[in-house]
């Protein structure tokens, strides 16, 4: 995306900082960009937050667009801090020469080199987890007697598949479904990154399959089915944040030790349970954010 265009849509984003007052004159402001979905605002807010409890200035720019909007974002300093996914994010600054593995360990090493370059960094990744799933609902999988993703394989053709846009080109979408399981859908219907669409139609079952993500709140309260991924097509997809090095340099090691505590306490489990109170039960984001830092003794 050409930087002036990039420039533009980020120049209309509201800023915000403590109490939805513009930011007051002081220190750096650290800006935290989002992906457009529910989840990444959520962990903008959730670091954030952690950082403004610690006295520094912060703004939020929420749901920015898609990783091919929000990663130039970053590089080119219109944001200094992403919270990303680590398989995804290895894919993407890769340039798919670097496929992302299973194993935590060894993403993280090949993240770092491919950051480098790019005058990124790679902070602590959390425990918590977040992969594509491919769900069903209860009654395709009990018709269909679907319990893993190959077992798509025989009917894929002539059922209809949901997910974001930008599926159609993700490795871990798509093509990767095409290449690892064999499968190719009858109808590929473009809905939405947020989920509410695939949602919407997998519940009223006018789409067969969807790419939801595994720690949407929706899976469970719909009764949806996620079909394993049986021949392991998804990553380690720790939430990882990304930042930019000046900024690491500008701010130190005491504003890479609170983001880091706040990774050390996030897990898919905590991470399941906030997104079912943004998404099902219509809570703020940064409502969510700020009772989970004050219970982890990490905001107030």
């Amino acid at each position: 995306m050409a930087v002036g265009t990039l420039s533009g849509l980020l120049g209309a984003c509201t800023e915000r900082g403590a109490g939805g007052s513009p930011p007051a004159p002081g220190p750096p402001v650290v800006r935290i960009g989002s992906f457009d979905f529910p989840e990444s605002v959520l962990l903008a807010e959730l670091y954030g937050r952690a950082l403004r409890s610690a006295g520094y200035r912060v703004t939020v720019r929420p749901n920015l667009g898609s990783r091919e909007i929000v990663f130039p974002a970053l590089e080119q300093g219109y944001v200094d801090l992403v919270p990303e996914y680590l398989g995804s994010a290895l894919g993407f600054a890769g340039l798919g020469e670097v496929s992302a593995t299973a194993d935590l360990a060894t993403d993280r090493s090949a993240l770092v080199r491919a950051l480098a370059p790019r005058g990124l960094d790679a902070l602590a990744s959390a425990p918590a987890e977040d992969e594509n799933a491919i769900v069903v609902s209860q009654a395709t999988a009990r018709g269909r007697r679907l319990h893993a993703i190959s077992d798509l394989a025989p009917v894929a053709e002539g059922m209809s598949f949901g997910g974001p846009a930008e599926c159609r080109t993700r490795p871990l979408c798509l093509p990767g479904l095409e290449e690892r399981y064999g499968l190719s859908f009858g109808q590929v219907i473009p809905l939405d990154a947020a989920g509410d669409y695939t949602v919407s139609s997998l519940a009223a079952g006018t789409i067969d399959v969807g790419l939801l993500f595994s720690t949407d709140g929706r899976i469970p309260a719909n009764g949806f089915v996620v079909l394993a991924d049986d021949r392991d097509l998804q990553p380690a997809e720790n939430v990882t944040p990304l930042v930019r090095r000046p900024t690491v340099d500008a701010l130190g090691t005491a504003f890479v030790s609170i983001l880091d505590q706040v990774s050390a306490e996030l897990t898919t489990q905590d991470l399941t349970l906030m997104n079912e109170q943004v998404t099902v039960k219509h809570q703020r984001a940064y409502a969510v954010a700020s009772r989970w830092l004050r219970e982890h003794g990490l905001g107030h």
